[in-house]
């Protein structure tokens, strides 16, 4: 789970209420200076990613978004449904939502476009140091490594900090020459 928070307004938005929502409860704090939780969004439908959804967004009142292709396994029904390059703000500052198909079929990225610094992207299970996420046939596997190149390491520049589901981030430079590797490979 990610907890991002616009300094300016005090609003935040949470990526993956994934597990333990006492945990994320504490993340976003509590007392007169804690952010706002305001939106919750799910990458995509396994349940790793929103045991805890329902909970915090009914402790927090926070509005639900999730892409339609992953909605129906989601234990609340996402208030917003997003498509590949709409928006979701937080605050003052906007996540632009990146469809990356294969791990299921509505994963989704946010990309967040720091003005004064590098690119920050929230990769769900789409993409890891080393390589993109786990698929269930080939087709998927082609369908995700395509997203990844086309909408990612073609769009993004190598300064781009990635976040992944699991694991630790990274930057697309540190990953860009294994593009042709990845694919070759099949995983």
């Amino acid at each position: 789970a990610y907890l991002l928070v616009c300094v300016a307004s005090g609003e935040a938005l949470l990526i993956d209420a994934a597990n333990d929502p006492e945990r994320l409860s504490d993340l976003v704090g509590s007392g007169a200076g804690r952010p706002a939780l305001q939106t919750i969004v799910t990458t995509h439908q396994h349940a790793d990613h929103w045991q805890a959804l329902g909970a915090t967004a009914g402790a927090f009142g926070a509005k639900t978004v999730a892409h339609p292709d992953d909605a129906a396994p989601l234990p609340v029904p996402p208030d917003v449904l997003v498509e590949h390059g709409d928006t979701v703000s937080v605050g003052d500052c906007e996540l632009e939502i990146i469809h990356l198909r294969g791990h299921t079929p509505g994963s989704i990225a946010l990309l967040y476009r720091d003005p004064t610094g590098s690119p920050h992207l929230f990769t769900g299970d789409s993409l890891f140091p080393g390589g993109v996420g786990k698929t269930t046939s080939p087709e998927n596997f082609t369908s995700l490594i395509d997203d990844v190149s086309q909408r990612i390491f073609d769009y993004l520049p190598d300064g781009t900090w990635f976040y992944p589901g699991h694991g630790d981030d990274s930057t697309l430079g540190e990953h860009r020459s294994h593009l042709a590797e990845w694919r070759a490979r099949g995983w």
